[in-house]
């Protein structure tokens, strides 16, 4: 059998690029014309030009905040007209085309549509070594979040059967993987351990656990070197309740390989610029998805495109995995200072290449420092960007002039340094 789940995963990388921009103006005229919230957000955008990256990274980006709002906004309004609780994102009421409707921490409703392999969790579960005609033991949570509907569907969409063993009950979980002997577990890696380690404690063997897919938190070298200990080859699937899957893990263990059917961009936190290839930045995505098309949606995680190839033969691009949160919003001398005023400033000055705001003192007295790469140190240089700060973010600032390459590649746009003794 392939190690590949289908042929997209192998396409030249021009090919698949050309796939999915093709598909870009069809999914964006659709989202104008049947999601009132894009109506709205790409109000008089021309979707038939939207052919390339570039053109794509001119529309707005919309973050989780504001799909949180949109939909708060709307719940508000219950019971007139157009009222709708996603915000106006989906495509679809309720009915026969939605099936279910899931919530996530906010709360953030999330619709689930009819399609099979709905949130394509398939190919992670594929890549992770899962194969037709298996029982997969799924511990993902069935109660308000949708994880254990996106790795049921996925699995079932492989041709696998399912046992929906939740969350909690750990001795009741050892007893079913004793007695069904499935093929391997699907859930968060922490109660991975916990179920392992009950069956060590109770003396009972799960010999045919062999194989996991492992999401919802870190996953650190030493927990999956723990589970390779017991037999348990762990990969990591990266998704989201909005977004479904982003990227997989492959046995090469190099990055997370990019899903076929989302158009992903790395841009600088704060805005919705694309960064240099290798730069650390905020993960971006444009969904195909036709029942919650999501355009330029911003995940709020940190990542970075790793160079190559994965070693496996897929050709999709990689990236380096969850890096942290984009969202560094902090409150200096009472007042919030967000990553889209820096890069505001630094907009301001051609001649900065990158910026980094430094937060460093102690509460209620507090020192910030923006710290910039530039090739040029003209006088007064740091005196105007020093006016720009404060007028943007109304408070003073000191300027730091840095040769390129002086700046950590962490993402970070805004550094909390301060003492909190």
């Amino acid at each position: 059998m392939s190690m590949f789940f289908d042929a997209l995963e192998t396409r030249s990388p021009q090919q698949r690029e050309a796939d999915l921009l093709a598909r870009l103006p069809a999914q964006i005229a659709h989202a104008q014309q049947h999601a009132p919230a894009f109506a709205r957000i790409l109000q008089g955008v021309d979707a038939a030009a939207i052919t390339s990256r570039a053109a794509l990274a001119r529309l707005p980006v919309t973050r989780k905040y504001e799909l949180l709002q949109r939909q708060r906004d709307q719940i508000g309004q219950a019971g007139q007209p157009g009222h709708s609780p996603f915000g106006g994102f989906a495509t679809h009421g309720f009915g026969k085309a939605m099936p279910r409707v899931f919530s996530s921490p906010g709360p953030i409703y999330e619709p689930e549509g009819t399609r099979p392999d709905y949130w394509r969790m398939a190919r992670a579960i594929y890549a992770a070594g899962f194969r037709p005609g298996e029982l997969v033991h799924n511990c993902f949570s069935y109660h308000f979040v949708p994880a254990g509907s996106m790795m049921e569907t996925g699995a079932q969409a492989l041709g696998c059967t399912v046992f929906p063993g939740g969350t909690g009950q750990t001795e009741q979980q050892v007893q079913a993987m004793a007695e069904l002997r499935p093929a391997g577990y699907i859930g968060t890696p922490s109660f991975l351990k916990i179920i392992l380690e009950k069956a060590a404690e109770q003396g009972i063997a799960l010999p045919s656990l062999t194989k996991a897919l492992v999401s919802g938190e870190a996953f650190p070298p030493s927990l999956r070197d723990w589970l390779a200990e017991r037999g348990v080859a762990a990969y990591q699937a990266y998704a989201t309740a909005d977004l479904g899957l982003i990227a997989y893990e492959t046995e090469a263990r190099e990055g997370l390989v990019l899903d076929e059917g989302v158009i992903v961009e790395i841009v600088r936190p704060g805005t919705g610029d694309p960064v240099a290839e290798g730069e650390v930045g905020e993960l971006v995505i444009t969904t195909l998805n036709t029942d919650y098309p999501l355009i330029r949606f911003g995940t709020g995680d940190l990542s970075a495109v790793l160079p190559g190839q994965c070693p496996t033969g897929r050709t999709a691009t990689r990236i380096k995995g969850w890096m942290g949160r984009a969202d560094q919003t902090t409150k200096v001398r009472g007042m919030f200072v967000h990553p889209g005023q820096v890069a505001e400033v630094a907009k301001r000055f051609p001649q900065i290449l990158k910026a980094r705001l430094v937060v460093s003192g102690e509460m209620a007295n507090d020192q910030m420092a923006l710290q910039v790469e530039t090739t040029e140190t003209a006088e007064g240089l740091a005196r105007l960007i020093g006016d720009a700060i404060r007028e943007v973010t109304k408070l003073r600032g000191d300027v730091q002039l840095l040769p390129p390459g002086s700046l950590p590649n962490d993402g970070k746009v805004i550094e909390d340094a301060r003492s909190y003794r």
